[in-house]
């Protein structure tokens, strides 16, 4: 005797799984131009590396004569795979069957996702597409009782919480993501959607029914919408680009809280010297220029990872690396409300200060802040709170900063760039006070302006001689920043400051911890 007809037994109910939701859902779903879960998986790691958990979780169907005669899998495949040769966990809910909405297997290994990579201190990925569950009782049948956790359960989302303290954790919205799934879309670190995706708190019947408008699920949460609201960090034209941002974002970071980024060669030159540096900020303070060149000509390789760039748009934020070393970086872009922070900027710093602290990446500042923004709408905003909350969040850090005085520095909001015990390099483009200058001058002078024969020139000769005062060369000469430095020495001076902070990078692993904010 053996048991060999137990083992076939586990082959065939592996096979059957391997199905999904069958032949034509499989082909309906490649039909709409999208790849099942187990081609996003694959598209996504390292070629045979993905080792599944959980393949025999589902309903078998068995004939009268108690033989199988099909299986129903766990809608949600969830396992180990190798990304760039490092080990993460993965898993997202299968739509070809019942449209991603989980089926009791399905949920139990959706909920199991968090506590795997907990467990392993490993990075995670969801690829989310599907609903929350059914509407529960329906049915009116006792037999459908109890209904709900029992009240020992372990909250479900304690699990979700936990892991955006310890592991990273970058999600994508692959189709249309509602209710739980597009909770757990947005409790990651990283979040990108595709752009033929939608997410919803509710579909638009139930939007229909509750409100009485009547929007379709692009209207509602459609790549345009959630790219500007900040649900997403970024959008992808395809499923395929959705998949390569992931392995950008995850290249950058560490597996856990307990190691530090990871480090890597570069043929790129610490002393590189780019000459058009020099003339990038234009003479006339009032003429824009394009801070991502700049940041992109100091980095390694021309290369930055930006997220969330049309959320917040005046501030930048993104990854990249410097001499090999992977660091966080923000900038204002003045093309946008020349670059003054509001509500959603300063939003959007706060919590990218706090992901970069919690994985041990320094923070790169090129600064040319103006101020809050001002204005009713502004004030409607609050942004004064989440200004001062963004702030806050930036003399919490534990990892070191450097910031870059580019060009302007003006009012509270100039704090947001520099960290404490921060290194502090400033630019001869660089203007710094309490307003600037045309706002000090209308200010402090309106009743001189006002009365003078010539209010135009006054004006013109007051702006002109307050700005001598905000020149960097005094600031230097009184020890305020540093170091001034000619532009085109940014990334060899960059690079010895993270040569100095080496002894550092180490000290504060585990994780981060903050205090209240306003």
């Amino acid at each position: 005797m053996s048991w060999e007809q137990e083992t076939d037994e586990i082959m065939r109910r592996r096979k059957f799984a391997l199905r999904q939701g069958g032949e034509e859902a499989v082909q309906r779903q490649h039909d709409k131009g999208r790849l099942t879960i187990r081609e996003r998986i694959d598209h996504l790691t390292d070629e045979g590396s993905f080792k599944e958990l959980g393949q025999g979780a589902g309903v078998p169907h068995f004939d009268d004569d108690g033989n199988l005669i099909d299986f129903e899998p766990g809608n949600y495949v969830l396992g180990f795979a190798k990304l760039n040769g490092r080990r993460i966990a993965i898993g997202g809910e299968d739509f070809t069957l019942k449209g991603g909405s989980p089926n009791p297997a399905g949920l139990r290994k959706s909920v199991y996702a968090e506590e795997l990579a907990l467990q392993y201190k490993v990075p995670l990925v969801r690829l989310h597409e599907g609903g929350g569950g059914s509407v529960a009782g329906s049915s009116g049948k006792k037999a459908a009782r109890p209904l709900g956790d029992p009240v020992f359960a372990i909250p479900r989302f304690l699990s979700i919480a936990r892991i955006l303290g310890e592991v990273p954790v970058a999600t994508a919205a692959m189709g249309s993501v509602a209710g739980m799934p597009a909770a757990r879309l947005v409790a990651s670190h990283f979040s990108v959607m595709v752009e033929s995706a939608q997410v919803l708190i509710a579909g638009p019947k139930v939007v229909e029914r509750a409100l009485g408008e009547t929007l379709t699920k692009e209207e509602l949460g459609g790549a345009g919408i959630h790219a500007k609201s900040g649900v997403v960090d970024n959008v992808a034209a395809t499923e395929e680009e959705a998949l390569k941002q992931i392995g950008q974002f995850l290249s950058y970071l560490p597996d856990n809280v307990w190691q530090l980024p990871p480090r890597v060669e570069t043929t790129d030159d610490r002393n590189r010297v780019d000459e058009t540096l020099l003339s990038i900020v234009p003479k006339d303070r009032r003429k824009p220029f394009q801070m991502r060149k700049i940041i992109k000509s100091v980095m390694d390789d021309g290369a930055f990872f930006e997220m969330t760039k049309r959320y917040g748009p005046s501030l930048i934020t993104g990854l990249a690396r410097l001499n090999g070393v992977s660091v966080g970086v923000i900038g204002n872009d003045c093309m946008f409300y020349a670059g003054a922070m509001t509500a959603d900027a300063a939003q959007k710093l706060r919590r990218f200060a706090d992901f970069c602290n919690t994985f041990h990446l320094p923070i790169i500042s090129f600064v040319d802040e103006p101020g809050f923004m001002i204005g009713s709408a502004s004030e409607k905003a609050a942004t004064i709170r989440h200004g001062t909350a963004a702030i806050a969040a930036v003399m919490q850090s534990r990892v070191p900063w450097a910031s870059v005085i580019v060009h302007k520095v003006f009012g509270v909001a100039g704090a947001a760039h520099f960290g404490p015990g921060g290194f502090v390099m400033s630019w001869p483009s660089a203007e710094t006070g309490a307003l600037p200058v045309e706002g000090g001058v209308a200010v402090a002078f309106a009743r001189q302006i006002a009365a003078a024969p010539d209010p135009e020139a006054l004006r013109k000769e007051l702006e002109e001689k307050l700005a001598a005062g905000q020149s960097p060369f005094p600031r230097a000469e009184g020890f305020s920043v540093h170091e001034l430095i000619d532009p085109r020495e940014t990334r060899s001076k960059l690079c010895d400051w993270l040569d100095w902070i080496e002894p550092q990078r180490g000290i504060n692993l585990g994780p981060y911890k903050t205090t209240m904010r306003p």
